[in-house]
């Protein structure tokens, strides 16, 4: 690959110009008055920073805390990265105000502004990554900031290929780095999705028998967008080599430059559905066996005969918002960020036993990421749980692209001798950004 990457020289001949100017900061900078010292901060780059992204670092519908990450006083913001000049140089400008206003002066700066992630990557002082990107991106870029030493925090969907994500799995714990995936649902909602993976695991509904997901599944397509537009030129300030980055190449058209360029289906709110199967179900390690389509959806069938449909349980709307359906031999539950709902309802009112199986609780997915960093300890959504969700959404993907009965073995993570499902599995990527 061709870096672009800041050499540790001219890093430091950057950062001493840059801290060459005399500076006045308050005493709660230096850790005094009860504030957390610089030393103890965990420092973070933030990749991508459009809607999703600046939600996380200031503040928006899924970070759940006022202020998002810029607001946490254990936090400090090192770098803000994105293709998009104009989202880039706004974004600086923010978080710098911010410390400086914290600081009591106007001459305060931490952050700086990078167009290629790499450069923020080769920086030794930054902790972790927030990155919310492209779709096509994540895989990639988790797994270079893996092998740069960084802790990571990835927006879904976390991988556009199976393979992708089994090298994602693989480089996360090679080199020891704590990864969260943004299934924000396992933390937040007040427990409802946890609720309700515990009753389905504690038998409350009898033996589970189906799944419905809500969700068509979904994956990597590499056709060309807006095909009949000519190529124009590219917008001053819009970095569209990097954007389209290990992707197949096309011209900038207007109208393609989108998250889901190479994407086809729902890779993006399907992980929150899929992400709650996979929990309930207890194979946050495993997945399905068979892969058929019925009725026009998909159908993942487990080696213990449960079945999940990509789609919606039949006069159910509660599942409709990021949750699922589950039916069992006695019962149901369905569960979305709005409701927890059963039938019968006294399944909702007796409280789990003292022998009853309990799952990871947590009760701030952002707050869980920073404690795992600083404990070291597994993420209530960890890289290996949140490729076995994945897995489930492309899995889905293909069994609409072939239109037949696949078998799939989830140790192995292939079709057995079935080479035209397998050429689904991985994508060839441009030549510069090969693994």
């Amino acid at each position: 690959m061709t870096s672009k990457t800041l050499s540790r020289r001219g890093f430091l001949g950057r950062t001493v110009a840059a801290c060459a100017a005399p500076m006045i900061v308050s005493s709660s900078v230096l850790g005094r008055a009860g504030a957390v010292p610089p030393s103890e901060r965990i420092t973070m780059g933030f990749i991508g920073l459009g809607g999703q992204g600046s939600g996380h670092l200031f503040s928006g519908g899924w970070t759940y805390v006022p202020g998002g990450y810029l607001g946490r006083d254990e936090v400090q913001v090192l770098g803000v990265c994105d293709v998009r000049q104009e989202r880039l140089e706004k974004a600086q400008q923010r978080v710098n105000e911010h410390y400086a206003n914290k600081a009591g002066t106007g001459a305060y700066a931490s952050a700086e502004a990078y167009r290629d992630f790499r450069d923020l990557l080769a920086r030794d002082d930054v902790d972790a990554v927030l990155m919310a990107l492209p779709f096509h991106w994540h895989g990639l870029m988790a797994i270079l900031a893996a092998k740069a030493g960084k802790d990571i925090y990835s927006e879904k969907p976390i991988a556009l290929t199976i393979r992708e994500g089994r090298t994602l799995v693989e480089t996360v714990q090679r080199y020891g780095r704590v990864y969260q995936a943004g299934t924000q649902q396992r933390s937040e909602y007040g427990g409802k999705f946890r609720r309700a993976c515990e009753l389905v695991r504690n038998g409350r509904i009898g033996t589970l028998k189906e799944v419905y997901a809500y969700r068509p599944g979904g994956g990597f397509e590499p056709k060309l967008r807006n095909a009949s537009k000519p190529g124009i030129s590219v917008p001053e300030g819009l970095d569209w080599d990097l954007f389209v980055g290990p992707g197949p190449w096309q011209p900038y058209t207007g109208g393609n430059a989108h998250c889901g360029l190479f994407a086809f289906g729902d890779p993006n709110w399907g992980p929150h559905h899929y992400d709650t199967v996979q929990w309930a179900i207890g194979n946050d390690q495993a997945g399905p066996v068979e892969l058929d389509v019925q009725d026009g959806h998909a159908v993942l069938r487990y080696e213990n005969g449960v079945a999940v449909h990509a789609c919606a349980f039949p006069d159910e709307p509660v599942g409709e918002v990021g949750g699922a359906c589950f039916v069992g031999t006695e019962g149901r539950v369905a569960v979305d960020r709005d409701r927890l709902v059963a039938d019968p309802p006294d399944i909702l009112d007796e409280p789990l036993g003292p022998d009853d199986t309990r799952l990871y609780e947590s009760n701030s997915h952002s707050g869980n990421f920073l404690d795992a960093i600083r404990t070291r300890k597994r993420t209530i959504c960890d890289v290996e749980t949140a490729h076995r969700s994945m897995s489930l959404v492309l899995l889905a993907g293909m069994a609409m692209q072939l239109k037949r009965t696949l078998a799939w073995d989830p140790v192995k993570e292939e079709f057995p001798a079935d080479a035209e499902a397998n050429r689904l599995l991985s994508y060839a990527r441009r030549p510069g950004w090969q693994i």
